[in-house]
């Protein structure tokens, strides 16, 4: 069967980003006759034991509960399940000095779903005909963001300013504000805060001066905060999750260990979480209960956001030292490498300045020596103008074991060196 594909179906039907490299990872591993590969390319979360009987506990709870019966066998309401919602708001009205009603916060299937809803509702062709854009302030960012909206053409990213530090071989990413534009063109701004795949953390005012340039257009300004505190809490420096009236604060229970139940949390205005609800009653009634259920006894109790702090952050952040520490030891300190400075999340970034081959060519010839990382230019939705930078950098995720990460950080090294020398020569 063939059928015929409309301009949506079309448009869905095709993957994006990362989730078009996976299926050649995935080919890659088990085409491997017996070639081990050290895995650098995962974003699924370590199963850590802590996290782990967390979940088991809660989910004990919950079926020794007479809630059971009700939360399983029985359809809910589409802004989510009532506990949870009263758990959230109490939490962040007591942790963040806030002032949410039940009203202020809606219950999603993952927050990938929290941004399609959005960037449909807010972007893309107005009832006028007008576009409407979806703006990232900065790039690269999430590749998922890529995929969300049903017209491309509403999609735009901003190239951002690199401050970099030559001699430690660190540099980071900064929104260019002399270039960011938001205007009666803009339906809404997004971006990711801790970043994947960078670990990039906008400061506190820099958010601020973000939601006040869209503020002028009322805009609503989504900040993705899946790796944000207070859960998972995988920031390795110090940020302040930022509220206000245009923000819808995004957040996911995945990277808590909980992604097989898909549970994403958007927190804003009374008027934009009506929007986003309606999209998401339309489109598939609800998110999981028995994920909500489970996460409300988690957030209520406190073990979330305390293990969150004291299991989940420390270990990835021991993780990203690995990295650090080994491309310090192994990597020529006389070429244009640089780290990006790791502020959280559970990748490390790396940019090759004037990468002899493409990001790709270099994706290929790590996996010749068995090491299987993420070539950097997936990450750059929306960014139109061409800019060689976006071809040479990679993602190196921080789930595989210390041993795995160190090994393969010396090979990537190697690989590097040899690149490099081959122009050189």
């Amino acid at each position: 069967m063939n059928p015929a594909l409309t301009q949506f179906g079309d448009r869905m039907s095709h993957l994006t980003g990362v989730r078009a490299i996976m299926k050649d990872i995935k080919e890659t591993l088990q085409a491997g006759a017996g070639q081990e590969f050290i895995n650098l390319s995962p974003g699924n979360p370590v199963i850590l034991p802590e996290v782990e009987q967390l979940w088991r506990d809660c989910t004990k709870e919950l079926l020794d509960s007479s809630e059971y019966g009700k939360v399983v066998c029985r359809y809910g309401d589409s802004q989510g399940y009532e506990p949870l919602i009263e758990a959230i708001a109490t939490d962040f009205n007591r942790r963040y000095g806030l002032n949410l009603t039940n009203r202020n916060i809606l219950i999603t299937p993952g927050s990938q779903s929290l941004y399609f809803y959005a960037a449909n509702a807010f972007g893309g062709y107005t009832t006028t005909g007008e576009l409407k854009q979806i703006v990232l302030p900065l790039s690269p960012d999430y590749t998922g963001y890529g995929g969300v909206t049903l017209v491309p053409q509403a999609l735009l990213a901003y190239k951002p300013t690199l401050d970099i530090d030559a001699a430690a071989h660190r540099f980071k990413y900064r929104p260019d504000f002399s270039q960011l534009e938001v205007n009666e063109s803009t339906g809404c701004v997004l971006f990711s805060r801790p970043c994947n795949p960078t670990g990039n953390v906008l400061t506190d005012e820099e958010v601020r001066k973000i939601a006040d340039l869209a503020a002028n257009y009322d805009v609503p300004v989504l900040i993705d905060s899946a790796y944000g505190p207070p859960f998972p809490a995988l920031n390795f420096t110090e940020m302040t999750p930022i509220f206000g009236d245009n923000i819808i604060h995004c957040m996911s229970l995945s990277k808590a260990g909980l992604p097989g139940e898909r549970i994403g949390i958007a927190i804003g205005s009374e008027s934009a979480i009506q929007v986003v609800e309606s999209f998401q009653t339309n489109m598939c009634i609800h998110s999981s209960r028995y994920g909500q259920a489970i996460a409300t006894r988690a957030i209520a109790s406190g073990m979330l956001a305390n293990i969150s702090e004291t299991v989940i952050r420390p270990y990835y952040q021991k993780k990203f030292d690995v990295v650090e520490n080994t491309l310090e030891q192994a990597m020529p300190k006389d070429l244009p490498w640089f780290l990006h400075r790791g502020e959280g999340a559970i990748f490390a970034w790396l940019w090759l300045e004037n990468l002899p081959m493409t990001d790709w060519e270099l994706y290929q010839q790590l996996k010749k020596v068995g090491v299987i990382v993420v070539p950097g230019s997936s990450f750059f939705p929306g960014l139109r103008e061409d800019w060689q930078h976006k071809n040479e950098c990679i993602r190196i995720s921080l789930t595989a074991t210390d041993e795995d990460i160190e090994v393969g950080m010396q090979r990537l090294a190697k690989v590097v060196q040899e690149v490099y020398s081959v122009v050189s020569a």
